[in-house]
């Protein structure tokens, strides 16, 4: 009989958040290849909330799953930019209802007082930028993790 190991213990779904750009990096990289149709975007003016949920890849367990021989996964996550003052898209057809868009990086663009834009990189040369207020966004996981449809794991840029 063998004592488990950390690898073994069940994950609890992540909830993170970033108030500077460096936290924003560690949510970017968590980011990188979510996809999502373009219907699950959402701006509350009244809010000044954006929301998207997305299908993100858990990179988080890439290496643990690579080891133990076993499926790569996704899992649904809600990123929520709050502070929200205005939305504008490039390379995004909103009215495609079946347009299904690839995450690449989430970046923050400093203007003054804390104030700047959050800009949503997405393949095929989209992008969303939204002005923001202040820094303020979440990641959180919402529901359970599932086998990655591809199997594979996304070229991550190692």
């Amino acid at each position: 009989m063998t004592d488990a190991s950390f690898e073994d213990g069940r994950e609890a779904p992540l909830n993170l958040g970033a108030l500077e750009e460096e936290d924003l990096k560690v949510l970017s990289s968590l980011l990188q290849d979510a996809v999502f149709p373009v219907t699950e975007m959402s701006w509350r003016a009244s809010e000044r909330r954006f929301a998207l949920l997305v299908n993100r890849f858990r990179w988080e367990d890439r290496d643990a799953a690579e080891r133990r021989g076993r499926a790569f996964e996704r899992v649904q996550s809600l990123l929520t930019v709050d502070n929200v003052l205005g939305v504008s898209s490039q390379g995004v057809d909103r009215k495609d209802k079946d347009l299904i868009l690839s995450l690449l990086s989430v970046t923050f663009e400093p203007g003054s007082d804390g104030a700047g834009h959050v800009l949503l990189t997405l393949a095929g040369d989209g992008a969303l930028r939204l002005a923001v207020e202040a820094l303020e966004v979440s990641l959180r996981d919402v529901t359970r993790p599932y086998k990655a449809p591809s199997g594979q794991a996304p070229d991550h840029g190692d």
